[in-house]
């Protein structure tokens, strides 16, 4: 987030970009960086977000936020989470989670050392790291993970059409689009004979 950004436009489509299911999607936002000079409004405003949209059963009506997928991730996430409290990071936590189940508080990290585990370990879970910066060609050269985003101040418009996604070690395959399109269908060959 540079200077000139609208907090206030961005702070929810940011958190959601961050927190959707949980922060268990691939191209989640996985490190939030913030320049020094307004850090405090974004990470304020983030940590209300945290703190007022609900965690527990998304089949009930408002809830927006459900459990880690499974026990070894949940753990996971767990030990990163507290590896960081440990080390004596500012763990700004959110709502309050129901007892029974994977859940675990949307978390944001105010601003911790850029080599640090949780800053440099993907999550895929309910963590964010905010990390503050003066140089935007230092963010540039930093580490970077599966997906990377530059969010501007103008409309503009992409095409529905776009595909989304990577194969190798970085995906599972393409959605949206005609490519997107095609991961759900298979080559068949049909033979018609000939008519007499």
């Amino acid at each position: 987030m540079l200077p000139d950004v609208d907090v206030d436009e961005v702070a929810l489509k940011l958190f959601m970009g961050a927190f959707f299911n949980s922060g268990q999607v691939c191209v989640a936002c996985k490190r939030l960086y913030i320049h020094e000079s307004i850090y405090e409004r974004p990470r304020d405003k983030l940590h209300q977000l945290a703190q007022t949209l609900p965690i527990g059963d998304c089949m009930q009506p408002g809830v927006l936020f459900g459990p880690i997928q499974n026990l070894p991730q949940y753990r996971r996430v767990l030990q990163l989470r507290d590896e960081a409290r440990d080390a004596g990071l500012v763990l700004l936590e959110g709502a309050a989670v129901p007892e029974r189940g994977y859940f675990m508080p949307l978390t944001l990290v105010d601003n911790p050392p850029e080599d640090s585990r949780v800053a440099v370990e993907e999550a895929f879970g309910p963590i964010l790291p905010l990390l503050r910066f003066s140089d935007v060609d230092e963010v540039i050269a930093s580490a970077y993970g599966l997906a990377g985003a530059v969010w501007i101040n103008q409309n503009l418009e992409s095409s529905p059409m776009v595909p989304l996604g990577g194969h190798k070690q970085s995906g599972l395959g393409v959605e949206n689009g005609v490519a997107g399109l095609m991961e759900f269908t298979q080559p068949k060959s049909i033979f018609i004979p000939k008519s007499a």
